[in-house]
């Protein structure tokens, strides 16, 4: 099942919204619960990934987060498992403060709830502990604000759920989306990418407002001036006006996209059918990072 929007035609925004709408009913559906089935490989050292749910950075150190848990590639860039742990992070996040967060479902025959909840790692993915919400919740999207403040998407119930510490949860907004990011200089402003556009909160997501039509996939927000997006058929562009613009800055190599992450203006990461490309020069030009399986996408 494709997991992802589907490729945009270059025709008006009224059909790419249907087809995006489509697609990310899938997305909202698909992976909702643990139905023990794993697909790729995790025998360690040289494996080829597939499904990638997420990408961080600490220090130098590139984390992807899949269906069979947390690796890192090698000198190489072989991609090594980190820890014993194979869940399936749909959601995951790097806080400022280096601590990992994820979500999403168990390892098959590991016990435990089908919904993760909200699990932390301060030991860059070692171990993991759960923080709240076992049983509950799979988050698809996580993201956290200069303040500590965690921001995840309830994929299954259609809600931001928002907490100060990563115990007590707010309900949100009520939306369908597929990413989240949250303005590193006002904790408050959160965009979502939607199967009409990305859509603007100021309020802490309690509610939203069109900020710009055009529809794109994964988001991030890393400064200021590092905010991009790249869209259904991995075109990457770079957002102005705190989401409400969107200037295109190249085509990331390897076709439809499964994760972004943002380090700085200059630096970021976006995982694609056929690798885990970084750029160093906002964009323009990239460098495979990760050798990537092609076949289903990221969520």
């Amino acid at each position: 099942m494709t997991k992802h929007f589907s490729a945009l035609p270059a025709r008006g925004l009224r059909g790419a919204a249907a087809l995006a709408a489509t697609a990310l009913a899938l997305t909202l559906t698909a992976c909702t619960s643990s139905d023990g089935e794993q697909t790729g490989n995790t025998s360690g050292s040289g494996t080829a990934l597939s499904h990638i749910h997420g990408l961080g950075v600490r220090g130098d150190t590139l984390y992807v987060a899949t269906h069979q848990g947390v690796h890192t590639p090698d000198a190489a860039g072989r991609p090594t498992p980190v820890g014993d742990r194979r869940d399936d992070f749909m959601g995951f996040t790097i806080a400022p403060d280096g601590t990992f967060l994820a979500s999403g479902h168990p390892a098959p025959g590991t016990g435990g709830p089908a919904d993760l909840g909200l699990v932390a790692s301060t030991d860059a993915g070692l171990t993991w502990r759960t923080r709240s919400l076992a049983g509950k919740v799979d988050f698809h999207a996580l993201d956290t604000a200069s303040d500590a403040t965690v921001y995840g998407y309830d994929s299954a119930n259609g809600l931001l759920r928002v907490s100060a510490d990563g115990v007590t949860w707010d309900d949100r907004a009520a939306l369908r989306a597929l990413d989240i990011a949250v303005s590193p200089a006002a904790p408050g402003t959160v965009l979502a990418t939607t199967e009409t556009g990305v859509v603007r909160s100021t309020d802490g997501g309690r509610t939203f407002a069109p900020a710009a039509d055009r529809v794109v996939a994964y988001v991030d927000w890393a400064a200021p001036d590092a905010l991009f997006a790249v869209d259904p058929d991995g075109v990457l562009y770079r957002g102005s006006g705190g989401g409400t613009g969107w200037t295109r800055v190249s085509a990331v190599p390897g076709g439809a996209p499964q994760a972004l992450t943002v380090v700085d203006a200059r630096r970021l990461l976006v995982a694609t059918q056929d690798g885990v490309y970084e750029s160093r020069d906002a964009g323009r030009t990239f460098t495979r990072r990760v050798t990537v399986a092609s076949g289903n996408a990221g969520h």
